[in-house]
């Protein structure tokens, strides 16, 4: 009850308060996007960027189904010639980095 008392007698100075922070957020942002306004752009950065990122990817994609082929033979190979595969995961393990 004192709380609601508190903020019934002070109502003025809470709004007061509040209209200076939004104007001093007003001014902030203003002041911010006329700085990023001043800057000058660098043309096709990003796209750039977007650019690169997409074609790694991309490759990764490549280099990941390359993989699931590999391992896919391995165990069709593991089930008719136990003696060959156990050999090629030797040498997969020991011989190569």
């Amino acid at each position: 009850m004192k709380m609601i008392n508190f903020i019934k007698n002070n109502q003025k100075y809470f709004t007061i308060g509040g209209a200076c922070i939004l104007l001093l957020l007003t001014a902030q942002q203003r002041s911010q996007i006329k700085e990023l306004k001043t800057q000058q752009f660098i043309q096709g950065g990003d796209i750039q960027k977007a650019n690169i990122i997409d074609s790694l990817e991309s490759e990764l994609f490549v280099q990941q189904k390359i993989v699931a082929r590999y391992e896919m033979t391995l165990e069709l190979l593991k089930e008719e010639d136990k003696k060959a595969a156990d050999k090629f995961e030797l040498i997969l393990t020991t011989e190569t980095e």
